[in-house]
């Protein structure tokens, strides 16, 4: 059974910076493409980012591009999204996403229907 624990959220000044983590156990985590979403009050779930297996391709909303990154440590089991100049639309709870993904070291998956497991999210609160 997949578990997907995510840390690293909190309240930032407009800005700031924020390193959102997400372990996984249970299973191999190189075998799984990860992905990032965020969920604002009343608003949709939508996707952030998403990182191969490998860690070798990564692919990123078009409005996050160049503020956000996303990497993998294989080794720890961990991703990281690694938010930067922060802004007060970006307050939302942030949960990470695993898709076994064995066939295709390079493949990433930008749709929720993608993903076959969740973490339970945490906030991120960016003040004004």
């Amino acid at each position: 059974q997949v578990q997907l624990v995510e840390s690293g959220g909190g309240l930032v000044q407009a800005g700031g910076s924020l390193r959102l983590s997400c372990a996984l156990s249970g299973r191999t985590f190189s075998s799984y493409a990860m992905g990032w979403f965020r969920q604002a009050p009343g608003k949709e779930r939508t996707f952030v980012a998403a990182i191969s297996r490998n860690g070798g391709s990564a692919f990123y909303a078009d409005s996050l591009k160049g503020r956000f990154t996303s990497s993998r440590d294989n080794a720890q089991s961990t991703v990281f999204l690694q938010m930067n100049s922060l802004k007060p639309e970006d307050t939302a709870v942030y949960y990470c996403a695993a898709r076994f993904a064995d066939e295709c070291n390079d493949c990433y998956f930008s749709t929720e229907y993608d993903y076959d497991y969740w973490g339970q999210g945490t906030q991120v609160t960016v003040s004004s």
